[in-house]
């Protein structure tokens, strides 16, 4: 069976600090889960809860079904990159804050894989135009979330 690469990602300026924007994003406890998109839901912090070695399951509605996942989070870059990669698909989330002026640049971006054919397609284009929505709502919450702390 062909599978085919590819991503989505989104990015935003909030008007936060970098360093308090990141504090917000690794912190799987009090942070992050207050910006997770109202798809997400039964949110669980299995090991850790603060950056690299902190696991986590959840499930998302989509398109009427639900789906569970379990992520690991790792940071190649404290401070910076933070990666989420599915425990069982492969796939992975990963959150980029830049310094801006003012405030600071944060960029979601998943890579997925699919199928080839027709049928890879309609699956890319609904989990683009799904994902974006997904990735508009986190960081809204999340510019909401860090001008106010």
């Amino acid at each position: 069976m062909v599978k085919i690469q590819y991503h989505v990602k989104h990015s935003a300026r909030i008007n936060a600090p970098a360093d308090r924007v990141y504090a917000i994003i690794a912190d799987y406890r009090n942070g992050h889960p207050n910006i997770l998109p109202a798809a997400f839901r039964n949110f669980v912090v299995e090991q850790g809860g603060r950056g690299e070695g902190t696991l986590t399951r959840f499930d998302v509605r989509a398109f009427g079904r639900t789906q569970s996942f379990r992520h690991e989070v790792i940071e190649p870059e404290p401070g910076r990159v933070l990666v989420e990669r599915d425990r069982d698909l492969g796939s992975r989330t990963i959150f980029t804050v830049e310094p801006a002026t003012p405030g600071s640049t944060v960029t979601i971006r998943t890579e997925l894989t699919s199928r080839g054919g027709l049928t890879g397609r309609l699956e890319r284009f609904l989990s683009r135009r799904f994902l974006l929505g997904l990735y508009r709502e986190e960081l809204k919450k999340l510019e909401e979330v860090a001008s106010a702390a």
